[in-house]
């Protein structure tokens, strides 16, 4: 999706916004709003008219929702809600500032309809994720959605893991964050075998089962731990 899509989505949520919390709108208003021509305002009607929205034209007075029609809440998954948080992660490394404002701030719409539980778990992922430029853009992973879940809901995660030097060995740990550098994915948890946190390449756990056994939480952001450790 390229900026100006993105732009044209943000408007479209906005005017749907607007419809639901006025009885009447009209196209010169929503242009100025916007600050797009009248012309845009009218293409954007039809589109959300081709979606299904239910919308009124009173000739010469403007647009206003079919009475009685709600919007249905928009329903995330855990996994869905957390891989945009993850997506969110790539969008901050873009260049283009006003590109960041609106993906943000879609996001920022995404964690509103979250229920709270959910919303807690959004937000401590988003503290507990970094991600840098990926040179290689080379990443061999395909256990993040089950490792964020785990992340969020505290639970013990068992891994067969191959260090550097080829050694194998079970693990069982506590995830704490999940960062990228320019060639990997790397986790960060507590290590119980060796009783201290530790770094885990995710392209050298082999096997990962989430157990049903919980942790207690660590009680610091991912800058504390930088700033303890590092």
């Amino acid at each position: 999706m390229n900026h100006n899509d993105t732009k044209r989505l943000s408007r479209l949520t906005a005017i749907l916004t607007q419809l639901q919390t006025k009885r009447l709108l009209t196209a010169t208003a929503l242009a100025e709003k916007f600050n797009v021509s009248i012309r845009t305002i009218y293409r954007d009607i039809k589109a959300l008219e081709q979606a299904g929205v239910p919308i009124l034209t009173e000739e010469g007075k403007g647009y206003a929702l079919m009475e009685g029609y709600k919007i249905p809440p928009v329903m995330f998954t855990e996994q869905q809600a957390n891989a945009l948080i993850l997506a969110e992660q790539l969008v901050l490394k873009n260049n283009d500032a006003s590109f960041i404002k609106d993906y943000t701030e879609a996001i920022d719409k995404v964690k509103a309809v979250l229920r709270p539980l959910e919303k807690d778990k959004a937000n401590l992922l988003a503290d507990r994720t970094r991600f840098e430029l990926n040179i290689n853009r080379e990443r061999n992973s395909n256990v993040i959605s089950e490792l964020q879940n785990a992340l969020t809901n505290f639970f013990l995660v068992e891994i067969a893991y191959t260090n550097e030097g080829n050694e194998a060995s079970i693990r069982t740990i506590e995830p704490f964050a999940i960062i990228s550098t320019t060639e990997n994915w790397l986790l960060i948890a507590w290590c119980r075998l060796r009783k201290e946190f530790r770094y885990f390449r995710l392209d050298r756990i082999t096997k990962m089962h989430v157990l049903t056994e919980k942790f207690e939480p660590h009680r610091m952001t991912l800058q504390e731990y930088f700033d303890k450790f590092y």
